[in-house]
Order: structure tokens, then sequence, then C-alpha cells
């Protein structure tokens, strides 16, 4: 079992950069309503810990159950999968997926002050993973998939967000809040559409937004979204680093260029391998301006 834990978690889930990404996701919307509610003094300890253990392990029950609900269809369209190929057993992730999922319930009753909200995030995703009772009308359709699956990143930053405000005592509401809100949500959005948007040849069975609507409005419309993000990321760095915000520009504007060279020439290039790139680049300098700011504040 082990071992085929071990290829599961190679191919379909790595464990130590999922983990970086928890604490990356939970300590940037953190730190960010922090430094812009104008708190710098901070209690660091075992909930900031819990906290990144949560978002890896909730992202890791997403991912096994995306991978228990797609089986059929991957069967027939990605034989190779860890799952469908046989080389990993359904019981192999069910299993390590009820220890992780009751560790995180365990350690968030203990520690941690938003438990109400730590139950809403994981009753969107069990909704999430029973096609919200409506798999015959959901599956099938690519676009109310990505509107009924998507929010669950929002859901991810009010468990982060609601921890943030209740325990430093901060107003629940406010421009800050709201852009923490969307920050990191509009990345996954960005980066699921894109990765369904193919050149024309490249297209096969597997539904695209590309093959619904065509390469061009679906690349059109994720280029609308990454300016709309760029424009929350640009609130929440305003009173950190003002340089950051010509840097942003700077980033938008190349992305832009891409969106447009795609649009005129779909072969030139994988799009979603831009996309990552940009979002790459985007949440470093989000990190990196935390991080100058408070090496700024005890200068």
């Amino acid at each position: 079992m082990l071992k085929r834990l071990e290829v599961y978690f190679k191919e379909r889930y790595p464990l130590l950069p999922r983990l970086l990404l928890g604490g990356i996701v939970f300590l940037e919307i953190h730190f960010i309503i922090l430094l812009n509610y104008g708190v710098t003094r901070f209690r660091l300890g075992v909930q900031e810990l819990v906290g990144t253990y949560t978002v890896f392990a909730f992202l890791l029950w997403l991912r096994i159950a995306d991978d228990l609900k797609d089986f059929e269809t991957d069967k027939r369209l990605f034989p190779d999968r860890p799952l469908p190929s046989g080389r990993v057993f359904k019981k192999d992730i069910v299993a390590v997926c009820i220890v992780v999922e009751l560790a995180a319930v365990v350690l968030n009753v203990l520690f941690m002050n938003n438990f109400l909200f730590f139950c809403i995030l994981y009753g969107y995703g069990y909704l999430m993973s029973k096609w919200f009772f409506h798999k015959k009308q959901i599956q099938p359709s690519l676009v109310l998939a990505l509107v009924t699956h998507n929010p669950v990143q929002m859901f991810v930053n009010i468990y982060i967000i609601s921890f943030t405000v209740i325990k430093y005592d901060l107003k629940p509401v406010s421009l800050y809040t709201v852009m923490a809100l969307w920050t990191l949500y509009f990345p996954a959005l960005i980066w699921e559409v894109s990765r369904k948007i193919r050149a024309p040849k490249d297209e096969n069975d597997y539904t695209t937004y590309s093959k619904l609507f065509g390469y061009r409005k679906s690349t059109r419309f994720v280029m609308i979204l990454t300016l709309v993000d760029i424009v929350t990321n640009m609130i929440l760095v305003y009173r950190l680093n003002r340089i950051t915000i010509l840097v942003f520009a700077v980033l938008v504007s190349w992305m832009t260029w891409k969106f447009v060279s795609f649009m005129k020439d779909p072969e030139r290039f994988v799009l979603v391998e831009k996309v990552e790139l940009y979002t790459y680049i985007q949440e470093s300098l989000m990190l990196l301006t935390i991080v100058l700011y408070l090496v700024a504040g005890r200068i």
C-alpha cells in the first residue's frame, strides 16, 4: 500500500510542494490583511501551522475526490493516471484521506478560533464531491462545473480571513478583506479556464472551452479576468509598496500581449504555460512585497 501511495503522491499530489503551497496561501492572505490594517506585532504560533496544514489537507481531499469522481472518464481519456491504470487502488487513497482529514478536524477543534468556518469550508467540499446532488446536470456541462466548483478557493480564503480577523479583533468586512477574498481565487479561475483552451489542431474528445466557445472568445474572457485580478493585487499592495504596482503593470502588460498573440496564432505556444508563469511571478511579487515591508519595519 505504501508503495502505491508513493506513486499516487508523486504523480497527483507531491506532498512537500503542496505543503509549501498550503503555507504560502495561508500566510499570504493572513499577512496581507494584517499589514493593510496596520498590524505589525504578530502572535505567531501553533495556530498558523494548523491553518497551513488545513489548507494542505483540504486540497488533498479535493484532489482525491476529483480522482474518484472522474474515475470512469479517466479510464477512457487518461488511462495512464495512477487510479485508472490500476497502479493505485481506490481503497488506498480513501484510507489516507480519512486519516489526513480526521487530523485536520481534531487540530481545528483543539487550536483554531474559527471552527464554524472550517465546517463551512468542508461542507462546501462535500457538496462538490457529490456534484451538489445534481451529477447528471453538472458533470456533462463544463460551464456548470466551473460555476459550482471553482468558488471553492473563496471558501478557503474565507477560512483564513475569519481566523485572522477573529485572532486580532479586526473589522471583518472592509476593502482589504473583500479584496483578500478575491485574491488567489482569480488565479485559480484563470488557470482552470486557460488549461482548457487549445489550438484547433490540439483538440480531441476532451471537452474544452475553446471547443465550446472558440479559442478567441475563451482567451478574451481569461484576459479580462487577468486584468481584474491584477487590480485586486494592486489594491492590496498599495499601502505596502508602490513600486510593486509598477511591476504589476509591466507584468499584466506582458500577459496581455501573450493573450493577444495566442488569439492571432494559437499554435505559437500553449496558453496555460504562460498563465502559470504569470501566476508564479505574481504570487512571488505579493510574497516579496510582504517580506520587504516586514523587514523595512524592523530596520
